[in-house]
This record gives C-alpha cells, sequence and structure tokens, in this order.
C-alpha cells in the first residue's frame, strides 16, 4: 500500500498539496479515531496527558510527520516520484547516520562503508542534477527524525497516530474552513466523488500503518527490515513506467550506489542475526555446571559434640 499511493494523490486534483495535506489530517483522526472507538482502547489517553514530556515529544513528531506528509504529495503531484523513492532508499542510511550522532552508537565496518557509499551517492546525484537532491535529503531526514522520536514515546502504531493527528486536527480544520471562506476549497465544488476521495485519505494513512503494527508482531525484524525495502521499489517503478520520469546516466550511477550500500547493510544484518542465533543455540546447548550437593545437615545442637549432653 504504502509502495502504491503514488498512484493515489493525483487522483485529488486540483486539490493543491496543502489542502490534500489538510484534509489528510482531519480524517486520518477521524479514522482512527473511530477505529479505537471499536476497539475500545481509551486507557492510554488519560495517562498520556499526565506526562508533559511524552506530550511534548508527540507535538514535535505531529510537526516532523506534517512536513514529511506535505513535501511527499507535494513532490508526487509535481512529477518528482523518482526523488521521492530515494528518499526511502537512503531512509536506513540516514537513521544509522543519525544514531552515531545523536545516541552515539557503535557502527561495525560494513555499517561506516555503507554510510559512506550513500553520502557519496548524494553528491553524485547532486552534481549530476546540478542541486541538492532536497526532496530526497527532507524526505528521508523528517522520517528519520520521525521514527527517533517515537522510538522514544514509546507508544503503539494507532494510538501514536492518534495522538499526533489531534494536535494536527484544530490547524488542518482552521485552515480548510479559511480555505472556503476564500473560495478556494475543492471539497465541495468539484463533486461528490472528489469530496469522498479526499475524505479516503484517512483510510490512505491510517490503512497501511495498522497493517504495519500488527506486522511488526508476527515477522521476524529482519524480515520486516526487507519489507520495507519493497514501498521504494513500487515507487521507483512507478515513476519510471507509469509516470515516465527521466532516468539520465548520473541518476542510475547515484541509484546504484544506494543500491549497493543497502545490498551491504541488509548481508551485515543478516549476518549478525544469524550469529545471534548461533549463539544463543550454543548457550542453551551448553550442560548446566554441575552443583556439588551441600552436606547433609547435622542432628547435634551447634557447639555440642557427639556423647556429650
Amino acid at each position: 500500500m504504502w509502495g502504491l499511493v503514488p498512484l493515489f494523490w493525483p487522483l485529488l486534483k486540483p486539490s493543491g498539496a496543502i489542502e490534500i495535506l489538510a484534509h489528510r489530517m482531519v480524517w486520518s483522526l477521524v479514522f482512527v479515531g473511530a477505529a479505537l472507538l471499536v476497539l475500545r482502547r481509551w486507557s492510554w489517553i488519560g495517562e498520556l496527558v499526565r506526562q508533559p514530556r511524552r506530550l511534548a515529544l508527540i507535538g514535535f513528531a505531529a510537526a516532523v510527520i506534517t512536513v514529511n506528509w506535505g513535501v511527499y504529495i507535494w513532490s508526487v503531484n509535481s512529477g518528482h516520484v523518482v526523488e521521492a523513492s530515494l528518499g526511502y532508499f537512503i531512509n536506513p542510511l540516514v537513521t544509522i547516520a543519525m544514531g552515531v550522532l545523536l545516541l552515539k552508537e557503535r557502527l561495525r565496518p560494513v555499517q561506516w562503508a555503507a554510510v559512506g557509499i550513500g553520502a557519496a551517492a548524494v553528491i553524485v546525484l547532486a552534481v549530476g542534477a546540478g542541486r541538492p537532491p532536497w526532496i530526497s535529503l527532507t524526505l528521508a531526514l523528517s522520517f528519520a527524525t520521525y521514527g527517533l522520536v517515537k522510538k522514544k514515546v514509546n507508544l503503539g502504531g494507532l494510538e501514536s497516530l492518534a495522538a499526533e493527528t489531534a494536535m494536527q486536527f484544530l490547524p488542518a480544520l482552521g485552515y480548510l474552513v479559511w480555505l472556503g471562506a476564500q473560495g478556494d476549497a475543492t471539497f465541495a465544488s468539484h463533486g461528490v466523488g472528489h469530496g469522498a476521495l479526499l475524505a479516503a485519505t484517512g483510510v490512505v494513512t491510517a490503512a497501511p500503518l495498522v497493517c504495519f503494527g500488527a506486522a511488526a508482531i508476527r515477522v521476524p525484524l529482519s524480515t520486516l527490515g526487507l519489507l520495507q525495502y519493497l514501498a521504494p521499489v513500487f515507487q521507483f517503478g512507478l515513476g519510471i513506467l507509469y509516470f515516465h520520469e527521466a532516468m539520465p546516466a548520473e541518476r542510475w550511477a547515484g541509484f546504484s550506489l544506494v543500491w549497493l550500500a543497502l545490498t551491504l547493510l541488509t548481508w551485515d544484518a543478516l549476518r549478525a542475526a544469524r550469529r545471534g542465533r548461533v549463539a544463543l543455540a550454543a548457550a542453551r546447548a551448553e550442560p548446566a555446571p554441575a552443583v556439588e550437593p551441600l552436606p547433609a545437615p547435622s542432628l547435634n545442637p551447634p557447639g555440642v559434640r557427639v556423647g556429650e549432653e
């Protein structure tokens, strides 16, 4: 679903990117609120309200994902689907770099090589295009930051989306009301079908996230990580085959470097996971250390030798 979503945003024209973004925020809250109502999952709200630090983090996550959603919608509807897909290809590399810079994590040599190759790819693409790939970098940085903040918030996917869209709701609704007062809103002026498509942005946003959350507890993490590459692969294919975007030689060179970096990352992650499984199996196979039996308790009181009364 995430890989095919570039087919959806052009259906919402003539709505502009900001109007689509505002509808996405409003209708996502409606959809997620209905899902929480059906599932009767409300207890987390009271706990969250009493934790100002977590609320501040959720507000920051809402701001970051707003940037990510807005740039992505604009890029797809402006003919930059391939560059948008690059953002999600390099996202794992940006996430690793942020782990080193912000969390002081230590990288294995292969991971350092992958990050270096990714940086070289960005330089090749920037030189080839005559400008930095700002769409890709914005999407990658914003989504990596979003993931980092969500890790610190530690809230379920559905609940987190509900909290984030609740913070987005009033500004988004206010913008839509203002747009309608200016006579520029398209929700009610382009037929019922167009209005229904704008309302469907809530489903398009929430449904993949709900499925992702369900998958995360059912499949191994290594498999989940590999599956996430499918979204940019589909986006890249759509950009070339469906939207017929140009792919000059320098762009192919840059993408090839990114794919090489991701191949190294994947190989290293699978190798590390395999080593972990072998170590765990070896630890379980080791016989338990022999325990010497404790001496039998004496029947004589302390300080009294046998034969004494």
